[in-house]
């Protein structure tokens, strides 16, 4: 193959031997794609998959940095929700009869 390969015709190839049982080598020789490539890309369609089902998700320092004052924020909200609730719980238990 000269050109490079669609993500479709990618997944077609990694579908043939995951799903069908293909063998790499036999698909190598039949569409003139390298045995090495065809097993990179079933180990990554399966890496995938197994990240999918594990709810493994990758986050770069950036995002987590985001992420940590997002949460912190959330915190603060709800720390001073629960502080005004236990006023308002003192003040209506003063006031029952």
């Amino acid at each position: 193959m000269n050109k490079r390969p669609t993500p479709e015709y990618r997944a077609y190839v990694v579908k043939l031997v995951v799903e069908e049982g293909r063998k790499a080598t036999q698909l190598a020789f039949e569409l003139g794609i390298g045995e090495s490539t065809i097993r990179r890309w079933v180990k990554e369609y399966r890496e995938q998959k197994a990240a999918e089902t594990q709810g493994i998700q990758y986050v770069t320092p950036t995002e987590f940095k985001r992420m940590q004052n997002d949460y912190d924020k959330r915190l603060r909200a709800l720390e001073e929700e629960n502080a005004i609730l236990k006023k308002a719980m003192h003040i209506f238990a003063k006031n029952r009869p």
